[in-house]
């Protein structure tokens, strides 16, 4: 088998037994690299140590991931505006955390014969929250629910939050306005 020390260097091709009389001088591990290779390819190494830091690499790795959840909002072909807004404000806010939303519309009973109307509340969504979301997913039934998925924009998630402290101001200012 061929053979390499702990440093890297090639120590060559010997038998098996002078291999292992190699790394037990050294108080190390004599570890099968590439099994397949003509002769095999082995190293001298502390198996030990090469584990923990492999775990710690992982680790590290998965400390670095994002994880993204798909969330749901679920409305109804006949929804007022009010409770519109405020799923549309949910919606908004697991947008804005980083996951994707799926919006459902759900169908009861004859609602299933005019999808239109799942369809245009669907379509109010998307142009609703537009410049913020990408429509990953159409509108689709499935079953007794339509259904579609958004997800953030990567490009704007910097600008986002300015901007929603301008409209949350100015929504304020209007609310106090009317009332």
């Amino acid at each position: 088998m061929r053979v390499t020390s702990a440093t890297g260097e090639q120590l060559g091709i010997m038998p098996t037994r002078e291999a292992l009389r190699r790394a037990e001088e050294q108080h190390l591990d004599l570890v099968e690299v590439a099994p397949k290779a003509k002769p095999p390819v082995c190293r001298i190494m502390d198996f030990g140590k090469y584990r923990y830091e492999q775990q710690k690499r992982e680790k590290e790795a998965k400390k670095k991931q994002k994880v993204i959840n798909i969330k749901e909002v679920k409305l109804r072909p006949h929804i007022e505006q009010h409770d519109f807004d405020v799923k549309l404000k949910n919606a908004l806010r697991f947008i804005q955390e980083g996951n994707k939303v799926k919006v459902t519309i759900m169908f009861r009973g004859r609602e299933l014969s005019h999808q239109e109307l799942g369809r245009e509340v669907l379509a109010r969504v998307a142009e609703t929250l537009g410049d913020q979301v990408t429509v990953e997913r159409n509108a689709k039934l499935e079953g007794k629910n339509m259904t579609m998925i958004i997800s953030p924009k990567a490009q704007k998630s910097s600008k986002k939050k300015p901007q929603q402290t301008q409209q949350t101001d100015s929504k304020g200012g209007n609310s106090n306005a009317k009332d």
